[in-house]
Protein backbone atom coordinates (compact mmCIF):
# COMPACT_ATOMS: atom_id res chain seq x y z
CA UNK A 1 0.00 0.00 0.00
CA UNK A 2 2.62 2.24 0.59
CA UNK A 3 4.25 1.10 -2.65
CA UNK A 4 1.24 2.59 -4.46
CA UNK A 5 0.55 5.61 -2.26
CA UNK A 6 4.23 6.66 -3.00
CA UNK A 7 3.58 6.16 -6.91
CA UNK A 8 0.25 8.44 -6.94
CA UNK A 9 2.03 11.34 -4.90
CA UNK A 10 4.53 10.83 -7.24
CA UNK A 11 2.75 11.21 -10.29
CA UNK A 12 0.69 14.33 -8.79
CA UNK A 13 3.99 15.78 -7.13
CA UNK A 14 5.33 15.93 -10.72
CA UNK A 15 2.42 18.10 -12.40
CA UNK A 16 2.25 20.08 -9.50
CA UNK A 17 6.32 21.05 -9.66
CA UNK A 18 5.64 21.74 -13.55
CA UNK A 19 2.76 23.99 -12.70
CA UNK A 20 5.18 25.28 -10.59
CA UNK A 21 7.56 26.21 -13.52
CA UNK A 22 4.98 27.83 -15.05
CA UNK A 23 4.48 30.32 -12.06
CA UNK A 24 7.83 30.78 -11.78
CA UNK A 25 8.31 31.49 -15.53
CA UNK A 26 5.43 34.34 -15.53
CA UNK A 27 6.93 35.92 -12.30
CA UNK A 28 10.12 36.51 -13.89
CA UNK A 29 9.59 37.18 -16.85
CA UNK A 30 10.70 34.40 -19.07
CA UNK A 31 6.93 33.66 -20.45
CA UNK A 32 4.79 36.81 -20.82
CA UNK A 33 1.72 37.16 -20.92
CA UNK A 34 1.61 38.57 -24.71
CA UNK A 35 2.65 34.65 -25.40
CA UNK A 36 -0.02 33.01 -24.08
CA UNK A 37 -2.79 33.25 -26.96
CA UNK A 38 -0.25 31.88 -29.07
CA UNK A 39 0.86 29.11 -26.53
CA UNK A 40 -2.55 28.14 -25.99
CA UNK A 41 -3.74 28.09 -29.77
CA UNK A 42 -0.32 26.00 -30.38
CA UNK A 43 -1.90 23.54 -27.34
CA UNK A 44 -5.64 23.52 -28.24
CA UNK A 45 -5.38 23.13 -32.71
CA UNK A 46 -2.09 21.11 -32.64
CA UNK A 47 -0.49 19.45 -30.09
CA UNK A 48 -3.77 18.37 -27.75
CA UNK A 49 -5.41 16.76 -31.07
CA UNK A 50 -2.13 15.08 -31.62
CA UNK A 51 -1.78 13.63 -28.39
CA UNK A 52 -5.69 12.52 -28.83
CA UNK A 53 -4.89 11.13 -32.33
CA UNK A 54 -1.86 8.89 -30.68
CA UNK A 55 -4.09 7.53 -27.79
CA UNK A 56 -7.14 6.82 -29.30
CA UNK A 57 -6.60 5.64 -33.16
CA UNK A 58 -4.56 2.70 -32.05
CA UNK A 59 -6.68 1.60 -28.93
CA UNK A 60 -8.39 -1.63 -28.17
CA UNK A 61 -10.52 -0.66 -25.28
CA UNK A 62 -12.59 1.43 -27.72
CA UNK A 63 -12.67 -1.28 -30.04
CA UNK A 64 -15.42 -2.01 -27.43
CA UNK A 65 -18.92 -0.25 -27.72
CA UNK A 66 -19.35 0.29 -23.95
CA UNK A 67 -16.05 2.48 -23.70
CA UNK A 68 -17.39 4.38 -26.63
CA UNK A 69 -20.84 4.99 -25.43
CA UNK A 70 -21.00 5.17 -21.87
CA UNK A 71 -18.31 7.59 -20.72
CA UNK A 72 -19.59 11.05 -22.61
CA UNK A 73 -23.07 10.08 -20.39
CA UNK A 74 -21.10 9.99 -17.45
CA UNK A 75 -18.85 12.64 -18.15
CA UNK A 76 -21.74 14.50 -18.85
CA UNK A 77 -23.85 13.13 -15.47
CA UNK A 78 -20.45 14.43 -13.76
CA UNK A 79 -21.11 18.24 -14.59
CA UNK A 80 -24.59 18.27 -14.39
CA UNK A 81 -24.29 16.66 -10.74
CA UNK A 82 -21.91 19.41 -9.84
CA UNK A 83 -24.00 22.18 -11.08
CA UNK A 84 -27.39 20.68 -9.37
CA UNK A 85 -25.31 20.29 -6.09
CA UNK A 86 -23.39 23.67 -5.44
CA UNK A 87 -26.35 25.71 -7.04
CA UNK A 88 -28.49 24.50 -4.14
CA UNK A 89 -25.87 24.83 -1.81
CA UNK A 90 -25.30 28.36 -2.63
CA UNK A 91 -28.70 29.12 -2.26
CA UNK A 92 -28.73 28.39 1.67
CA UNK A 93 -28.43 32.42 2.35
CA UNK A 94 -25.54 34.74 3.03
CA UNK A 95 -24.74 34.14 6.67
CA UNK A 96 -23.84 30.18 5.75
CA UNK A 97 -22.43 30.71 2.12
CA UNK A 98 -20.67 34.45 2.47
CA UNK A 99 -22.80 35.21 -0.92
CA UNK A 100 -25.08 38.10 -2.25
CA UNK A 101 -26.92 38.30 -5.35
CA UNK A 102 -27.81 35.79 -7.86
CA UNK A 103 -24.27 36.53 -9.64
CA UNK A 104 -22.20 35.12 -6.89
CA UNK A 105 -24.46 31.95 -6.82
CA UNK A 106 -24.45 31.22 -10.19
CA UNK A 107 -20.97 31.85 -10.37
CA UNK A 108 -19.93 29.47 -6.96
CA UNK A 109 -22.19 26.68 -8.78
CA UNK A 110 -20.43 26.75 -12.43
CA UNK A 111 -16.63 27.00 -10.93
CA UNK A 112 -17.37 23.78 -8.32
CA UNK A 113 -19.44 22.30 -11.04
CA UNK A 114 -16.40 21.94 -13.34
CA UNK A 115 -13.62 20.14 -12.60
CA UNK A 116 -10.37 20.09 -13.93
CA UNK A 117 -11.05 17.58 -16.56
CA UNK A 118 -8.51 18.24 -19.08
CA UNK A 119 -4.74 19.31 -18.53
CA UNK A 120 -4.40 18.32 -15.02
CA UNK A 121 -6.16 14.73 -15.55
CA UNK A 122 -4.34 14.08 -18.65
CA UNK A 123 -1.17 14.03 -17.38
CA UNK A 124 -2.33 11.68 -14.17
CA UNK A 125 -4.00 9.13 -16.41
CA UNK A 126 -0.66 9.30 -19.00
CA UNK A 127 1.63 8.74 -15.73
CA UNK A 128 -0.65 6.05 -13.65
CA UNK A 129 -2.77 3.71 -16.59
CA UNK A 130 -1.83 3.11 -19.76
CA UNK A 131 -3.43 4.43 -23.53
CA UNK A 132 -6.28 2.75 -23.12
CA UNK A 133 -7.15 4.14 -19.99
CA UNK A 134 -5.89 7.46 -21.90
CA UNK A 135 -8.25 7.18 -24.58
CA UNK A 136 -11.47 6.12 -22.68
CA UNK A 137 -10.68 9.82 -21.06
CA UNK A 138 -10.65 11.98 -24.13
CA UNK A 139 -14.14 9.79 -24.50
CA UNK A 140 -15.34 10.83 -21.44
CA UNK A 141 -14.34 14.27 -22.11
CA UNK A 142 -17.05 15.05 -25.20
CA UNK A 143 -19.54 14.62 -22.58
CA UNK A 144 -18.12 17.12 -20.39
CA UNK A 145 -17.36 19.48 -23.30
CA UNK A 146 -21.31 18.84 -24.10
CA UNK A 147 -22.13 20.12 -20.55
CA UNK A 148 -19.64 22.51 -20.25
CA UNK A 149 -20.68 24.69 -23.28
CA UNK A 150 -25.15 23.84 -22.91
CA UNK A 151 -25.85 23.90 -19.31
CA UNK A 152 -23.03 25.33 -17.82
CA UNK A 153 -23.03 28.67 -19.84
CA UNK A 154 -26.78 28.74 -18.89
CA UNK A 155 -25.98 28.49 -15.59
CA UNK A 156 -23.20 30.99 -15.56
CA UNK A 157 -24.97 33.83 -18.27
CA UNK A 158 -28.27 33.13 -17.26
CA UNK A 159 -29.00 31.82 -21.30
CA UNK A 160 -27.89 30.02 -23.70
CA UNK A 161 -26.43 32.02 -25.98
CA UNK A 162 -26.16 31.93 -30.11
CA UNK A 163 -23.46 29.79 -31.83
CA UNK A 164 -22.91 27.73 -28.39
CA UNK A 165 -22.42 24.77 -30.73
CA UNK A 166 -19.20 25.82 -32.37
CA UNK A 167 -17.33 25.83 -28.88
CA UNK A 168 -18.38 22.27 -28.52
CA UNK A 169 -17.67 21.08 -32.13
CA UNK A 170 -13.41 21.89 -31.56
CA UNK A 171 -10.12 20.73 -32.59
CA UNK A 172 -10.44 18.36 -29.79
CA UNK A 173 -14.12 16.74 -30.17
CA UNK A 174 -13.60 16.89 -34.04
CA UNK A 175 -9.97 14.78 -33.36
CA UNK A 176 -11.91 12.55 -31.04
CA UNK A 177 -14.08 11.98 -33.79
CA UNK A 178 -11.68 11.56 -36.34
CA UNK A 179 -9.42 8.94 -34.31
CA UNK A 180 -12.33 6.57 -33.26
CA UNK A 181 -13.18 6.17 -36.82
CA UNK A 182 -9.11 5.42 -37.57
CA UNK A 183 -9.16 2.98 -34.40
CA UNK A 184 -12.50 0.95 -35.73
CA UNK A 185 -11.47 0.43 -39.33
CA UNK A 186 -7.94 0.12 -38.10
CA UNK A 187 -6.34 2.64 -41.00
CA UNK A 188 -3.95 3.64 -38.48
CA UNK A 189 -2.42 0.76 -39.79
CA UNK A 190 -1.38 2.04 -43.35
CA UNK A 191 -0.67 5.47 -42.38
CA UNK A 192 3.25 6.06 -42.98
CA UNK A 193 5.67 5.69 -40.13
CA UNK A 194 6.98 9.56 -40.91
CA UNK A 195 3.35 10.58 -39.90
CA UNK A 196 2.48 8.57 -37.22
CA UNK A 197 5.92 9.23 -34.89
CA UNK A 198 5.80 12.97 -35.88
CA UNK A 199 2.30 13.08 -34.77
CA UNK A 200 3.22 11.35 -30.99
CA UNK A 201 6.25 13.71 -30.90
CA UNK A 202 4.07 16.79 -31.21
CA UNK A 203 1.26 14.86 -28.64
CA UNK A 204 4.12 14.24 -26.22
CA UNK A 205 4.70 17.82 -25.83
CA UNK A 206 0.82 18.74 -25.18
CA UNK A 207 0.82 17.73 -21.64
CA UNK A 208 4.24 19.57 -20.03
CA UNK A 209 3.28 22.77 -22.48
CA UNK A 210 -0.56 22.77 -21.03
CA UNK A 211 0.87 22.75 -17.65
CA UNK A 212 3.41 25.49 -17.71
CA UNK A 213 0.95 27.49 -19.39
CA UNK A 214 -1.88 26.69 -16.36
CA UNK A 215 1.20 27.78 -14.11
CA UNK A 216 1.08 30.72 -15.54
CA UNK A 217 -2.52 31.98 -15.33
CA UNK A 218 -2.18 30.78 -11.53
CA UNK A 219 0.45 33.05 -10.85
CA UNK A 220 -1.52 36.08 -13.22
CA UNK A 221 -4.71 35.38 -10.66
CA UNK A 222 -2.54 35.40 -7.35
CA UNK A 223 -2.40 39.47 -7.76
CA UNK A 224 -6.23 39.80 -8.76
CA UNK A 225 -7.94 42.45 -7.41
CA UNK A 226 -11.06 40.53 -5.02
CA UNK A 227 -13.26 43.36 -5.49
CA UNK A 228 -12.92 44.50 -1.54
CA UNK A 229 -15.12 41.50 -0.72
CA UNK A 230 -14.89 40.84 3.14
CA UNK A 231 -12.16 38.30 4.08
CA UNK A 232 -14.68 36.30 6.48
CA UNK A 233 -17.24 35.94 3.53
CA UNK A 234 -14.70 35.15 0.85
CA UNK A 235 -13.25 32.34 3.50
CA UNK A 236 -16.93 31.02 3.58
CA UNK A 237 -16.75 30.67 -0.13
CA UNK A 238 -13.38 28.91 0.03
CA UNK A 239 -14.42 26.55 2.71
CA UNK A 240 -18.07 25.75 0.93
CA UNK A 241 -15.90 24.97 -2.62
CA UNK A 242 -13.58 22.89 -1.18
CA UNK A 243 -16.46 20.79 0.66
CA UNK A 244 -17.94 20.22 -2.46
CA UNK A 245 -15.38 19.88 -4.94
CA UNK A 246 -13.12 17.56 -2.78
CA UNK A 247 -15.14 15.48 -0.49
CA UNK A 248 -18.63 15.28 -1.32
CA UNK A 249 -18.96 15.46 -5.39
CA UNK A 250 -15.69 12.95 -5.38
CA UNK A 251 -17.75 10.47 -3.13
CA UNK A 252 -20.91 10.77 -5.16
CA UNK A 253 -19.18 10.76 -8.61
CA UNK A 254 -18.10 7.37 -7.31
CA UNK A 255 -20.47 6.09 -5.77
CA UNK A 256 -22.49 6.59 -9.25
CA UNK A 257 -20.43 4.88 -11.47
CA UNK A 258 -19.71 2.10 -8.85
CA UNK A 259 -23.45 1.26 -9.71
CA UNK A 260 -22.85 1.06 -13.48
CA UNK A 261 -21.14 -1.78 -15.76
CA UNK A 262 -18.15 0.28 -16.00
CA UNK A 263 -15.16 -0.81 -17.91
CA UNK A 264 -11.97 -0.85 -15.62
CA UNK A 265 -10.59 2.10 -18.06
CA UNK A 266 -13.67 4.28 -17.33
CA UNK A 267 -13.52 3.36 -13.35
CA UNK A 268 -9.97 4.58 -13.57
CA UNK A 269 -10.46 7.43 -15.11
CA UNK A 270 -13.18 8.43 -12.55
CA UNK A 271 -11.07 7.62 -10.06
CA UNK A 272 -8.75 10.38 -11.51
CA UNK A 273 -12.07 12.82 -12.34
CA UNK A 274 -12.99 12.62 -8.97
CA UNK A 275 -10.34 14.08 -7.63
CA UNK A 276 -9.62 16.86 -9.15
CA UNK A 277 -9.78 21.02 -8.31
CA UNK A 278 -12.14 23.48 -9.84
CA UNK A 279 -11.15 24.16 -13.44
CA UNK A 280 -9.00 26.98 -13.48
CA UNK A 281 -10.44 27.90 -17.03
CA UNK A 282 -13.51 28.58 -14.79
CA UNK A 283 -12.16 32.02 -14.23
CA UNK A 284 -12.08 32.83 -18.22
CA UNK A 285 -15.41 31.73 -17.90
CA UNK A 286 -16.79 34.10 -15.90
CA UNK A 287 -14.99 37.17 -16.41
CA UNK A 288 -16.58 36.12 -20.51
CA UNK A 289 -20.24 35.33 -19.49
CA UNK A 290 -21.05 38.14 -17.14
CA UNK A 291 -19.89 36.04 -13.78
CA UNK A 292 -18.07 37.35 -10.48
CA UNK A 293 -14.79 36.86 -11.13
CA UNK A 294 -13.53 37.14 -7.01
CA UNK A 295 -15.85 34.36 -6.37
CA UNK A 296 -14.12 32.14 -9.14
CA UNK A 297 -10.77 33.34 -8.18
CA UNK A 298 -11.85 32.51 -4.73
CA UNK A 299 -13.43 29.05 -5.45
CA UNK A 300 -10.67 27.62 -8.42
CA UNK A 301 -7.31 28.63 -6.16
CA UNK A 302 -9.26 27.09 -2.31
CA UNK A 303 -9.54 24.03 -4.39
CA UNK A 304 -6.75 23.90 -6.03
CA UNK A 305 -4.38 24.44 -3.34
CA UNK A 306 -6.03 22.03 -0.66
CA UNK A 307 -6.34 19.50 -4.02
CA UNK A 308 -2.31 19.34 -3.36
CA UNK A 309 -3.16 17.05 -0.79
CA UNK A 310 -6.39 15.19 -1.64
CA UNK A 311 -5.58 14.45 -4.56
CA UNK A 312 -3.11 11.39 -3.57
CA UNK A 313 -5.77 10.30 -1.10
CA UNK A 314 -8.61 10.39 -3.34
CA UNK A 315 -7.34 8.79 -6.21
CA UNK A 316 -6.49 5.61 -4.71
CA UNK A 317 -9.59 5.69 -2.51
CA UNK A 318 -11.80 6.09 -5.04
CA UNK A 319 -9.46 3.02 -7.13
CA UNK A 320 -10.21 0.72 -4.21
CA UNK A 321 -14.15 1.92 -4.02
CA UNK A 322 -14.62 1.13 -7.90
CA UNK A 323 -12.96 -2.26 -7.39
CA UNK A 324 -10.32 -1.23 -9.67
CA UNK A 325 -6.52 -2.08 -8.25
CA UNK A 326 -4.42 0.83 -7.54
CA UNK A 327 -1.13 0.99 -9.95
Amino acid sequence: MDEQWFIIWSAAGSVFVIIAGGMASRKIGILSEEADTSLLNLIIRVLLPCLIFSAVSRNEALREPSNVLLPPVVGFASIVLGFAVAAAVARLGHRLTGMEGARQRRTFAFCVGVYNYGFLAIPLVRLLFDDHALGVLFVHNLGVELAFWTVGVMLISGRLGPGWWRHAINPASVTIVVALGFNYTNTTEYLPGAITTAIGWLGQSAIPMSLVLIGASIADQLGADANGSRAVDGAKVAVLACGLRLFLLPLAMIMLVAMLPASIELRRVVAIQAAMPSAVFSIVMARHYGGDSATALRVVMATSLVALATIPLWIPAGLALLGVAAP
